[in-house]
C-alpha cells in the first residue's frame, strides 16, 4: 500500500483543516488506518485511528471532540478533520496503515505503511 497526504496549511487559532490520505493497492479495506503526528524536536504521536470499515474510530485525548476520522472505502481514502485548532497542532502529520484489527492500535511501530507527511502550522 502506497499513501500520498494532502491538505497541509498554515491556518489560524480556531480554524479548520482537512487533511486527506489517498491509498494506492486494491487491499485499502485490510487495513485498519491511523493519524499520527510529529512536532519539531518531539516524538511522532498518535491522534487518531479508524477500524476497516470506518464504523469505529478512536482518538487520542488531546485531540477528542475537535478531530474527526473518516474513510471511504469506495475511493481508497482516509481523512482527518481538524477543527479548533491550536498552536500545540502544529506538527506534520502522516496517514499510516496497520494489518491489525485492533482500533486501539496507538505505535507506531504496528504500523506497516506509512505516507510522506503534511505540514499543518496553527498560528496564534
Amino acid at each position: 500500500v502506497q499513501l500520498q497526504a494532502s491538505g497541509g496549511g498554515l491556518v489560524q487559532a480556531g480554524g479548520s483543516l482537512r487533511l486527506s490520505c489517498a491509498a494506492s493497492g486494491r487491499t485499502f479495506t485490510s487495513y485498519t488506518m491511523g493519524w499520527f503526528r510529529q512536532a519539531p524536536g518531539k516524538e511522532r504521536e498518535f491522534v487518531g485511528s479508524i477500524s476497516r470499515n470506518g464504523g469505529s474510530t478512536y482518538y487520542a485525548d488531546s485531540v477528542k471532540g475537535r478531530f474527526t476520522i473518516s474513510r471511504d472505502n469506495a475511493k481508497n481514502e482516509v481523512y482527518l478533520q481538524m477543527n479548533s485548532l491550536e498552536p500545540e497542532d502544529t506538527a506534520v502529520y502522516y496517514c499510516a496503515a496497520s494489518p491489525l484489527a485492533a482500533l486501539r492500535t496507538t505505535t507506531v511501530a504496528l504500523y506497516t505503511y506509512w505516507g510522506q507527511g503534511t505540514q499543518v502550522t496553527v498560528s496564534s
